[in-house]
């Protein structure tokens, strides 16, 4: 399908819960949002942003998602710009979807030169007041936080890394949050993030074993609200718009990290809106 043979961007979750037909947004507003007057580019948040951004830059980008349909529109939005992608079921879940996803992209796209692990969840979010404790969190909410922050990336790193190390070079880059820096209360109407802690934890393994074979790996902290049609919708947005981060320009730094001089490789950035305190 790669009949360009174009180098191969792989986005883990290019998707958004937070477009405007999203669980996020179909839990906090209680209906699918129009977003036809949004640009193109924050239509997805930050999974769609990304992909645009890496095809607009000349690769072949597989967008990955539990339900292929979640990323039609995603899809032909960048055909639209002159771009080339394709759509592959992934369940972070299964390992035997991981493992056949993979071997799909390789056999019609190519050995990704670039992955962005980009999964998102929202267990934990439904939970009502008086609920925020531990003890309140169901176990399958935590296996499934297990699933997606842990556990995912790294069977998708080890679908990866190998042909990575191969070649002795490629970008393993992980989008995540400000609950990985350290162990923080979940407040009501928060997801159960703990886990995200194991994620960059994974960040800096990969970092120590695969940047001595050309691999770049960086752990994203993406320390802010991000815009897409469920967050804009919101009445912090709406009220304080200075605190909404633009995906375009978070998909701007991943792209600088994977464009990165191999003499000077950043592997943990933090992005922040600029009237917010980073956390720590």
């Amino acid at each position: 399908m790669n009949h360009q043979k174009k180098p191969v961007a792989v986005i883990v979750g290019a998707t958004s819960k937070w477009q405007s037909n999203g669980r996020n947004t179909k839990l906090a507003h209680g209906r699918e949002l129009d977003d036809s007057y949004l640009p193109v580019g924050v239509r997805w948040g930050i999974g769609g942003a990304i992909a645009q951004k890496f095809s607009s830059e000349g690769y072949f980008v597989v967008l990955t998602t539990r339900t292929a349909a979640n990323a039609g529109p995603l899809e032909i939005a960048i055909k639209e710009q002159d771009g080339e992608c394709m759509t592959v079921e992934l369940d972070l879940v299964s390992p035997e979807s991981i493992s056949n996803a993979f071997s799909r992209i390789r056999d019609e796209a190519g050995a990704p030169d670039v992955l962005v692990y980009n999964a998102g969840y929202l267990e934990g979010r439904d939970l009502p007041a008086g609920k925020e404790l531990l003890e309140h969190i169901p176990d399958e909410m935590f296996e499934t936080a297990q699933h997606i922050a842990s556990r995912g990336p790294f069977l998708v790193a080890k679908e990866v890394m190998p042909g990575m190390r191969e070649k002795g070079k490629g970008s393993f880059l992980i989008s995540n949050n400000p609950f990985s820096l350290r162990g923080k209360k979940r407040e009501e109407g928060q997801s159960f993030y703990y886990p995200r802690v194991m994620m960059r934890t994974l960040s800096q393994v990969l970092t120590e074993e695969y940047s001595e074979h050309g691999v770049h790996v960086a752990n994203v902290i993406i320390d802010g609200l991000i815009d897409s049609p469920g967050t804009r919708a919101l009445p912090i947005a709406q009220e304080k718009p200075e605190v909404v981060m633009n995906p375009v320009k978070i998909a701007e730094a991943f792209y600088y990290l994977h464009s990165q001089d191999k003499s000077c490789w950043t592997h943990e950035i933090q992005l922040t809106p600029f009237p917010t305190k980073p956390s720590y």
